[in-house]
């Protein structure tokens, strides 16, 4: 099992970041090799991904969320990975975005991803991709409030 940290300083209030990311459906506009995101029910994900030319879906699991602080999930099928992602203010209108993911790549591509780094900076580029994303818009496409 791998950890993979990274962060992003976003320049739009708390509120705007958090409500952003909880569209899930919006994450193939950012996330490289993401190719779509279904909610279903409030904690319920199902995602189709391509990696190295590898395409996978699996189920996940929203296994805490507290508006303007935290959302945590973790794999249900699929590859093996869970992970947490939190809002910091720095500022009125600045926020912090940090994740962590835990990952047990399967297969060979995904291994020398992983080894090799490919994978943290990938996230690391995604997350950069979120901040371009958010802030060009100005305002989120969605939100959901609640808690899990």
């Amino acid at each position: 099992m791998s950890s993979i940290t990274q962060s992003v300083d976003v320049a739009v209030p708390l509120r705007t970041a958090y409500n952003q990311w909880t569209q899930f459906e919006s994450f193939p506009h950012f996330m490289e090799g993401v190719e779509s995101v279904v909610q279903h029910g409030d904690t319920m994900t199902h995602w189709k991904v391509k990696i190295g030319g590898v395409e996978r879906e699996f189920d996940a699991r929203i296994t805490e969320q507290y508006p303007d602080q935290r959302i945590a999930w973790a794999s249900v099928t699929g590859p093996r990975h869970a992970g947490i992602v939190t809002f910091q203010p720095i500022d009125a209108n600045r926020t912090r975005v940090s994740l962590q993911m835990d990952t047990d790549p399967e297969g060979l591509a995904e291994n020398v991803a992983d080894h090799t780094g490919i994978l943290a900076h990938r996230v690391k580029g995604d997350l950069n991709r979120f901040a371009v994303f958010i802030e060009r818009r100005g305002q989120e496409t969605g939100a959901w409030r609640g808690t899990v």
